[in-house]
């Protein structure tokens, strides 16, 4: 499989919490992301599917391991429950990434030309490591 051929992306929009968000990932923790559904569309991005397979990238764009997508949900913001964020191996409570995500949406949001909302749709996609570089 020739890696320059599949999409690479990182997470969130500051260096510092790209590099903490893929260390969780390398060690396990971090097992799912949630991102806008307006974003890809604004963005134009395919949204995941269940079997597909992307590589996460440090903050400086160096491939660190590709992921192979398990499940994808979409659904409001408003409906993701502690059960399921725990799987991003953020937060230890549902306020905590409540407060997170939001913070995030709404500076992505601003970026992007979109207005978060607690029923604005969002991607919840679980992941596994496939291979680390």
């Amino acid at each position: 499989m020739d890696i320059n051929d599949i999409e690479k992306w990182h997470f969130a929009l500051t260096e510092e919490t790209c590099n903490y968000l893929l260390k969780l990932v390398l060690e396990g923790k971090k097992k799912a992301t949630t991102s806008s559904l307006w974003g890809y569309e604004i963005e134009g991005g395919k949204i995941p599917e269940t079997g597909t397979r992307s590589i996460i990238t440090d903050w400086n764009g160096i491939s660190k391991c590709l992921v192979k997508t398990t499940k994808v949900r979409i659904m409001p913001y408003k409906d993701i429950t502690f059960e399921i964020a725990v799987l991003e191996g953020e937060d230890d409570s549902l306020e905590s990434w409540r407060k997170n995500h939001e913070k995030f949406f709404k500076e992505e949001g601003r970026l992007l030309g979109y207005e978060f909302s607690e029923d604005m749709p969002v991607i919840f996609e679980e992941f596994e490591v496939v291979e680390r570089y």
